[in-house]
């Protein structure tokens, strides 16, 4: 038996979202940390475990790959102090403050999601992305047509422009790749299916099938420093 949560998790998560107060969740925290925050953490561990034979550079400790459960509010019109889901990811190993491609697990009454890939990159990232696809890009429809991501993940939808990006050729072979914005791709699940034995495998057969893609993602990524990431946001805030 793989862990998995309760329907008691389910219960919470489904009241938290008509009851989104910080004195209902302090009354009912017991429940968040036995049946949600433990089962989540077990639930990491298990997938640590796989992740162990084919992406070992993702491994992550459980309590830093576990989201907070509460909300950054500063900058939202929507206030409510907690999420209604569960969630953890897994960036490369040495990447995680450049902004490198990994892997991501949401779990909630309305569904699961299970992801990889760069989720809306930064300026400097993307650049890197399109810079690598220019020689690469027969690696990369390579891997969006192998029939185990077609047969398991939903098709890339990345949110081109309208427009190929300024400084990149646009009669280049790549260039319906160049308008990509986003290079995540997703799998959505029942939430039912995070109440089963099956679910650690049901996970675990999607990171297999998206490492790939992740790991040629974090090639160009690698390159970009901390200094470029810093000095592009400093741009956009100006």
């Amino acid at each position: 038996m793989g862990p998995h949560f309760s329907e008691q998790a389910f219960d919470f998560l489904e009241e938290l979202e008509h009851r989104n107060n910080r004195e209902w969740f302090e009354e009912h925290k017991g429940v968040y940390e036995t049946e949600l925050k433990a089962r989540m953490l077990a639930v990491i561990d298990a997938v640590n475990l796989q992740l162990a034979g084919f992406a070992a550079d993702y491994l992550r400790p459980a309590p830093k790959a576990m989201l907070r459960i509460y909300r950054d509010v500063r900058f939202s019109n929507d206030k409510t102090p907690y999420k209604t889901h569960l969630a953890a990811n897994w960036p490369r190993q040495g990447l995680e403050k450049v902004g490198g491609a990994g892997f991501f697990l949401q779990v909630g009454v309305h569904g699961v999601m299970v992801a990889a890939g760069a989720y809306a990159p930064g300026s400097p990232q993307l650049h890197a992305i399109r810079e690598y696809l220019l020689d690469h890009h027969d690696e990369m429809r390579s891997l969006l047509a192998d029939a185990s991501l077609a047969r398991l993940a939903e098709p890339l939808d990345g949110r081109p422009l309208i427009r190929g990006p300024k400084g990149f050729p646009a009669e280049h072979p790549a260039a319906d790749l160049l308008r990509l914005r986003s290079w995540a791709l997703f799998a959505r699940l029942p939430g039912e299916v995070a109440l089963t034995d099956g679910f650690i495998d049901a996970v675990v057969d999607r990171f297999r099938a998206l490492a790939p893609l992740v790991d040629f993602l974090n090639i160009p990524l690698a390159t970009v420093t901390p200094l470029e990431r810093e000095a592009a946001a400093g741009r956009r805030r100006g």
